[in-house]
């Protein structure tokens, strides 16, 4: 195996769970727009149907483009989305604009959870170890957590970036709530900020509490429907094996792995 082999599938490499996955990683034109497009039909009903006083359902719209911006965001992290690391940059930029925050921030944390998974280093994994309830009380200080440490470890370049996405967020937030009056975008904001709130339950917890113990630290899914309501995005085990490989994928590599290594998949988030 060679140093990029290792560099792309570490814990794969290390835990010895092998299976083919090179074949996985390319994606074509119209997958990589797909990609592009996935949250896009979520943003649109969030903001149609607080247009029109429906706030249930804008609020379920609101939940969707959370979880499809997460996909999409997190393929950017690993450079799993079919574009150019500066294509990965502008794409970080504008999620963070409708969903909040720095998504280069989020990044730095998140490559640093895979190299230093549920140890001390790993700011991103600090809610796995909490009981649900403390978990959930934990998550208005999480995102909090994730800046400052970005913020720390970051190159310049990533500063800059987070400077400016910090700065682009707090413009957004005081004219929503301060300057305009929209009801969908106050709508759409609000239900961000709640969305940011839950990320240490939703984005980590789930798949990673009382895992220290399993073959591998993460939890996984399966069937065809559980994973299609969740966009692939609970493929976590199959994730850190193989962070490349994109998570429209990641059901074919879970098939591969299960054939290998069964036991794997047991540690199950539903």
């Amino acid at each position: 195996m060679t140093p990029k082999d290792r560099r792309l599938m570490p814990a794969a490499a290390e835990s010895g769970f092998r299976v083919e996955w090179r074949d996985l990683m390319p994606l074509s034109r119209r997958q990589v727009v797909t990609e592009l497009l996935l949250c896009l039909p979520w943003l649109l009903g969030i903001w149609g149907f607080a247009a029109h006083s429906l706030w249930l359902p804008a609020l379920g719209c609101a939940f969707l483009f959370f979880l499809t911006g997460l996909r999409q965001v997190h393929g950017a992290f690993h450079n799993a989305v079919g574009l150019s690391r500066r294509q990965d940059d502008v794409l970080l930029f504008a999620l963070g604009l409708l969903m909040l925050g720095s998504m280069h921030a989020v990044r730095i944390n998140h490559l640093r959870h895979h190299r230093h998974c549920l140890e001390d280093e790993d700011v991103e994994a600090m809610g796995a170890r909490m009981s649900l309830p403390r978990v959930l009380a934990f998550g208005p200080v999480f995102p909090v957590l994730l800046h400052h440490k970005a913020l720390q470890v970051g190159s310049r370049g990533d500063r800059c970036w987070i400077v400016a996405e910090l700065a682009s967020t707090a413009a957004i937030l005081v004219l929503v709530f301060g300057v305009l009056d929209v009801g969908f975008l106050k709508l759409h904001y609000a239900a961000m900020l709640a969305g940011q709130c839950m990320t240490a339950f939703f984005a980590v917890w789930t798949v990673h509490h009382d895992s220290s113990t399993h073959v591998y630290p993460a939890r996984t899914i399966r069937g065809r429907i559980r994973a299609a309501l969740t966009y692939n995005m609970f493929f976590h085990i199959e994730h850190h094996l193989y962070p490349r490989v994109p998570t429209r994928n990641l059901h074919v590599l879970a098939a591969r792995l299960d054939r290998k290594a069964p036991g794997l998949a047991s540690n199950r988030v539903l």
